[in-house]
């Protein structure tokens, strides 16, 4: 098996790929890569989803766009348990606290990463050696009706706490199947934002995550099929 010098043409040669990758371990895919695999994931959190970018031909890199923007379509890496459950909540995409004039939820980077993910299931159990463990069965997602509606209302509330200056009041007890955390390499990093009278403040990044019940239901439903 070769990594692919270009991006996939269609949505049919993205799916090829990643199922060509299903049953691997992330030591296997690494070595045919001549990637070095890291001990543990505590200085290399996004090591996974750039060995699986490579073996899938993404072409975004750190861009604020889908990994295949040509398709219309997000990688998501989800690390799971022995039991097939998600074992931690996953990233979306970083959260404006300087809102962009007029933004809505028809417009905001959550909805256009969301609005077709391929989802590449890996076992993720600390027990488990990194360079064992394995790749499950990758799939194309998109939100239906009642999902989108659950992610458009948990974006709007919190969105909404931004523009009113209450982004230090948000916890992660806000939002259903979405929520806003901090986002950064250390505490010390900071932005801008805005406090209640509309002054400017310094406060931690934040990020959009969906929950471990959210994408939990996804794995039910789309493998129960």
């Amino acid at each position: 098996m070769q990594i692919p010098t270009c991006a996939p043409a269609d949505l049919s040669e993205l799916e090829s790929r990643a199922q060509a990758i299903a049953g691997f371990s992330l030591g296997e895919l690494a070595d045919m890569a001549g990637i070095a695999i890291p001990r543990d994931f505590k200085r290399h959190k996004g090591w996974t989803g750039q060995l699986i970018e490579t073996w899938l031909g993404a072409t975004a890199g750190s861009k604020p766009q889908q990994d295949f923007p040509e398709l219309g379509v997000e990688l998501k890496t989800l690390p799971i348990n022995q039991f097939g459950q998600p074992l931690e909540t996953t990233y979306v995409c970083y959260a404006p606290l300087l809102l962009p004039p007029l933004i809505t939820w028809q417009t905001s980077n959550v909805k256009n990463k969301l609005q077709c993910v391929l989802w590449v299931p890996v076992e993720g159990e600390r027990q488990i050696p990194v360079a064992e463990r394995r790749i499950a069965t990758p799939f194309l997602w998109q939100p239906n009706e009642a999902q989108n509606a659950l992610l458009q209302q948990d974006w709007e509330e919190l969105t909404e706490m931004i523009a009113l200056g209450k982004v230090e009041s948000v916890t992660a007890r806000h939002g259903d199947v979405m929520q806003l955390r901090p986002k950064a390499a250390s505490g010390q990093v900071l932005t801008d934002a805005l406090d209640a009278e509309g002054n400017k403040i310094k406060t931690r990044p934040r990020g959009f995550y969906l929950r471990k019940q959210f994408t939990s239901l996804i794995l039910q439903t789309h493998f129960q099929q």
